[in-house]
């Protein structure tokens, strides 16, 4: 194999690809180039048959910009179901090449990335994945390593600091980062912002730290391999020239985010003796690197024949679980638990049935309840174990959970007081989009968190996270909902939020024959004949709702533990559940959105200001969440 020959090709594909699009970030794809071709030729494990092998070394570009790299390269390597043409449409509606990879759109991309330093946290995930799976099914079925190739704005991001300070406590030996060093960001050279010492903070994080010329195949093959066998996460630090090759752009800010034109284009191509037309490829190359993709097939084939049935289940998400006995256990005490409490005996239970279901809090372990008597902490130089213990790193912890996912054969769970989900929120976001299936245990939901005041008590947070595409967001009303809303989250196959008070809630609930929840509404109490009105309730709201209804004639109320769920049934059961009396909505939060369901004409009874320091029954009688003060207000509406 010419490695210079495949660099330059990848170059050219790269730039060829973002000119015809019109758009996209040259700089990246031309200065790694070097790099990728290394790492896929030399050191990467992947059967190009099988893009999705699971003991196949992961690649995240968490540069996610350096994109037409990536797609250039898993066409060159024959990655099935990329073609010719796909590197033509770059950045096209519906095409498997977009403008940043994505997980589960291309063939051969471990995760989406974009969001600066997320990828990363993402990748020290997967390399937690691995250690974690490879303790429990040894090195015959998961043994692989985790590269990510970082840029500086990566290394900047806040995440970043985080999540290599975990995984260098947790002695992440398989995980590689490749940083793509050529000191240069958008707005200029990187010394205007910043003038911290990486080699240095990577070593002060337990981390092997490698220097690279990364124009260089022999001192990056030499790096490299030194990663093999380094018994630390390693960081190797790769000189490179952003927009190499490029006439008049290289090394400069211009050529990061914008086509090259047509004239540096030529440029480029006449620079590295490239003389083929746009996307012509040579063809002894092209047969070459096909070669190289399917070389570890029969070490695939292998590997598939001697996997036990055990790592198959679990890897295909197979969850088996039953939580009817603690549901009947809820339903015979009665007894008023806060619903983060429920959801820590719901916990205790799944994990001694569901093996691959892990968990872990931002040093909020004791006050989320999702630390239990099953759970065992995962800390080298064993992996063994269920539950990570994340210290006061709230993003990194969101983002490290995706990487888990990702990785697959894991369900993680991840917890911290709700309001602190604006810590998450980016990479809860990045999980929903790539549909990953995990657990975050949110508790202290409402202004009943009390004394610790307004910055502990979540307001708006509740419609933010109902309102990302393609996540679950519940807020169970008593104990059976609570596991109700286990057994949902535990068959869904993306992300769900669950909202947990800290106070306690009486069981309203009177029957366990069917799980209500999954319907994401349903009426808790009925009337006889035609209603006057309807109550629409979630969470704790819910059993005062109930309170209200008892003094109000022909008053129904029903339960909405999940818009989302809801909004999924069919018009004839919303229909049936809401009916057709006035509506009102109660919840102690913010009222944004609720017309969606009590419509233009119904009442929404929230919290649309921040709350206050004080015991939290008190806040709610204060705050206008009593019986009194409610049917006070109905009775008010119902007069206009």
């Amino acid at each position: 194999m010419d490695l210079q020959k495949l660099a330059t090709t990848l170059r050219i594909l790269s730039a060829d690809m973002i000119e015809r699009a019109k758009s996209g970030h040259p700089g990246a794809s031309l200065g790694m180039a070097d790099i990728a071709t290394v790492l896929w030729t030399k050191f990467l494990r992947f059967d190009a048959l099988n893009p999705d092998w699971p003991n196949r070394d992961r690649v995240v570009f968490s540069n996610g910009h350096a994109s037409p790299l990536m797609y250039a390269m898993l066409y060159m390597m024959g990655i099935k179901g990329i073609e010719l043409d796909d590197l033509k449409n770059l950045r096209q509606l519906n095409s498997c090449t977009p403008g940043h990879p994505e997980r589960g759109v291309t063939n051969g991309v471990d995760f989406s990335s974009g969001p600066l330093g997320q990828g990363l946290a993402g990748a020290v995930g997967m390399a937690m994945a691995e250690r974690i799976l490879n303790q429990r099914f040894g090195d015959n079925v998961i043994n692989h390593k985790t590269y990510c190739f970082v840029g500086d704005g990566c290394l900047m991001e806040g995440i970043s600091e985080e999540a290599i300070s975990l995984a260098g406590l947790w002695n992440l030996k398989n995980l590689v980062v490749l940083w793509d060093n050529n000191q240069i960001t958008i707005d200029g050279k990187t010394d205007i912002a910043t003038k911290t010492d990486m080699q240095v903070r990577f070593m002060a994080n337990g981390w092997n730290v490698l220097t690279c010329n990364g124009h260089d195949f022999d001192s990056i093959e030499k790096a490299l391999t030194f990663a093999q066998r380094s018994k630390k996460p390693v960081l190797i630090d790769c000189k490179t020239t952003i927009g190499f090759g490029a006439p008049n752009k290289a090394g400069k800010s211009c050529v990061h985010g914008a086509p090259l034109g047509e004239d540096e284009l030529q440029g480029l191509k006449k620079a590295l003796g490239w003389e083929l037309l746009p996307f012509e490829i040579p063809q002894d190359l092209l047969e070459q690197s096909r070669k190289i993709g399917v070389r570890h097939h029969d070490e695939f084939e292998k590997w598939q024949s001697a996997v036990s049935d055990d790592f198959n289940d679990i890897w295909q998400g197979k969850v088996y679980c039953s939580l009817n006995n603690l549901k009947q256990e809820f339903l015979n005490k009665g007894e008023a638990l806060a619903t983060r409490k429920s959801s820590q005996m719901v916990l205790e239970t799944l994990l001694t049935q569901v093996a691959n279901l892990i968990g872990g809090s931002a040093d909020l372990g004791a006050s989320n309840l999702t630390k239990t008597k099953v759970s065992q902490d995962i800390f080298p130089p064993k992996y063994q174990g269920n539950y990570l213990n994340y210290g006061v790193r709230e993003l990194a912890m969101a983002g490290i959970a995706n990487g888990l996912a990702a990785h697959g054969g894991l369900i993680p769970y991840t917890s911290t007081f709700f309001v602190f989900s604006d810590y998450m929120k980016p990479a809860i976001r990045l999980g929903s989009l790539m549909g990953l299936k995990q657990l975050y245990v949110l508790t202290h939901d409402s202004i009943g968190a009390g004394p610790d005041g307004p910055t502990h008590q979540p307001i708006e947070q509740l419609i933010g996270l109902r309102a990302t595409p393609n996540l679950f967001v519940f807020r169970p009303a008593d104990a059976i909902e609570v596991a109700e809303t286990y057994e949902t989250a535990m068959q869904e196959t993306t992300p769900s939020v669950i909202v947990l008070t800290r106070q306690n809630v009486p069981v309203v609930r009177e029957k366990i024959d069917e799980n209500l929840t999954q319907k994401g509404a349903y009426v808790i109490k009925d009337v006889k004949g035609k209603r006057k009105l309807t109550l629409v309730a979630t969470g704790s709201e819910v059993s005062l709702a109930l309170k209200v209804a008892e003094k109000l004639p022909k008053t129904a109320v029903v339960s909405m533990p999940c818009w989302e769920l809801f909004a999924k049934q069919s018009t004839e059961y919303q229909q049936t559940v809401l009916g057709d009396a006035p509506r009102v909505s109660i919840e102690a939060g913010s009222t944004f959105g609720w017309e969606r369901w009590t419509g233009s004409d119904g009442l929404n009874i929230g919290l649309d200001s921040f709350g206050q320091s004080a015991d939290g029954n008190l806040l709610f009688e204060h705050f206008g969440f009593s019986v009194e003060k409610i049917i006070e207000r109905i009775e008010k509406w119902q007069k206009k």
